[in-house]
């Protein structure tokens, strides 16, 4: 086991480029299947959710060769068999986009449940009724999700509530259906729009992507191709929380700005100084945080994952905010880590109220997930002392290289062996 241990109290100042994006990353390796020819994806992430999506691939027959540090070459044609191996589909909950890729390939499709972060029930109903509106017979038995059609017919496609899995799950298996598909009621996340930006850059037909109506002609080929994925806006929006956190000067680069609009509406109002250019923004100290309210949406409202960022910095805010997170019931597990540190935070519901403090404080805590995990570095770099995170893998399911581009900006962070520094369980509940 690895830990983060940082001292902080230092301002970040410098210049950070961004990976490409996690969420459109992890859904673009398993579209990858549906192409009848190799594919190059470029500003693909080093992260341990794509390494594990690339090993799943690769279990299945699929030809993954790595062409430099963030350029992949998939041929799947070798894969022949429509089953994720059930172990490696439980590690992590992106393996549900193999259902539809495996779907829309081979009209059969044979996946574990996925796991990831526990952050509450997070079902597939709506990924099965669009399968379901397609044409396949499902049915979960021993953990596993089994499809199947004769063929897969476009049809109308409604969902219930907005999801960004099993809208990208639906574009997957009726990419290639045999007419023309409608999805209704669509998430827009910018991972949406990229991943059917892959599709059509491999000759599929989809329109309407980033609009809650997706329309699509299904087509008999995917060409191969060489492509591009978007950055990442949630490692963007985590950096340009952890300047402000930190008082500290920093440009953020390989950004879209039109894709952080609503965490730099935020931040703005939290009185945090943003300035943005084509492809970049700077964050900068202006004095005094202050206390906003703020409630996740579905996009273009503010992400679900950056609520455990925004929160660590109201921390630091003057006054009282509340943050509402309704979207996952298990967001706030960070709360009591941040308590540990001398946050002033508590659980009210499906919101936390943060009444700000003027420092934090080191401390010993641990990652409960992905982005509760990059909140608590957050709160690290900007606390007195020193501070030891433990679980760091989930940070490192979605961030490339956190400690050494933090060190770019004069962190003083260090990722070490448990053996090497460790503190037992009974310092840590002290």
């Amino acid at each position: 086991m690895e830990k983060f241990v940082i001292h902080g109290g230092k301002p970040l100042k410098g210049v950070v480029t961004i990976s490409g994006a996690k969420n459109a990353a992890v859904a673009i390796v398993a579209a990858t299947l549906l192409c009848d020819e190799p594919v190059v994806l470029e500003n693909c992430p080093q992260i341990s959710d794509i390494t594990f999506c690339l090993k799943i691939l690769s279990s299945m027959g699929a030809e993954v060769v790595s062409l430099n540090n963030n350029k992949v070459r998939i041929d799947p044609r070798g894969i022949i068999n429509p089953k994720v191996p059930y172990d490696m589909a439980t590690k992590m909950r992106a393996s549900s986009y193999f259902l539809g890729a495996l779907l829309g390939r081979f009209h059969e499709a044979h996946v574990a449940l996925p796991g990831g972060c526990d952050l509450g029930d997070r079902p597939i109903d709506q990924h099965l009724k669009a399968f379901t509106s397609l044409g396949a017979d499902n049915y979960v038995e021993a953990g596993e999700v089994h499809l199947s059609a004769d063929m897969l017919v476009g049809s109308l496609i409604y969902f219930d509530i907005i999801s960004v899995g099993a809208t990208i799950n639906a574009m997957l298996a009726s990419a290639k259906a045999d007419g023309y598909t409608v999805i209704e009621n669509a998430a827009k996340e910018p991972h949406v729009v990229d991943v059917a930006n892959f599709l059509n850059s491999m000759g599929a037909n989809i329109m309407g992507a980033g609009t809650d109506t997706i329309k699509i002609h299904g087509v008999k080929y995917l060409h191969g191709v060489e492509y591009s994925i978007i950055p990442d806006q949630i490692e963007a929006g985590t950096y340009m929380v952890a300047t402000a956190a930190t008082r500290g000067d920093v440009l953020i680069k390989n950004v879209i700005p039109k894709h952080l609009e609503s965490i730099t509406a935020a931040l703005r109002r939290i009185g945090v100084g943003i300035e943005e250019f084509d492809e970049a923004v700077r964050i900068y100290d202006k004095g005094e945080l202050n206390k906003i309210n703020i409630k996740t949406m579905p996009h273009p409202g503010f992400p679900t994952d950056m609520q455990p960022q925004v929160s660590t910095l109201l921390t630091l805010a003057h006054g009282a905010s509340v943050v509402t997170d309704d979207i996952f019931t298990n967001r706030f597990r960070y709360v009591n880590e941040l308590r540990r540190m001398g946050a002033d935070i508590v659980v009210n519901g499906k919101a936390v109220i943060i009444n700000g403090v003027d420092r934090l404080k080191g401390a010993i805590v641990m990652a409960p997930d992905l982005r509760a995990g990059a909140a608590l570095v957050i709160a690290g770099l900007a606390a007195d002392g020193e501070t030891t995170i433990g679980d760091i893998h989930y940070i490192e399911r979605g961030y490339e290289g956190i400690e050494k581009k933090l060190r770019g900006l004069g962190a003083d962070i260090v990722k070490v062996e448990e053996n090497k520094y460790s503190q037992s369980g009974s310092e840590r509940n002290a």
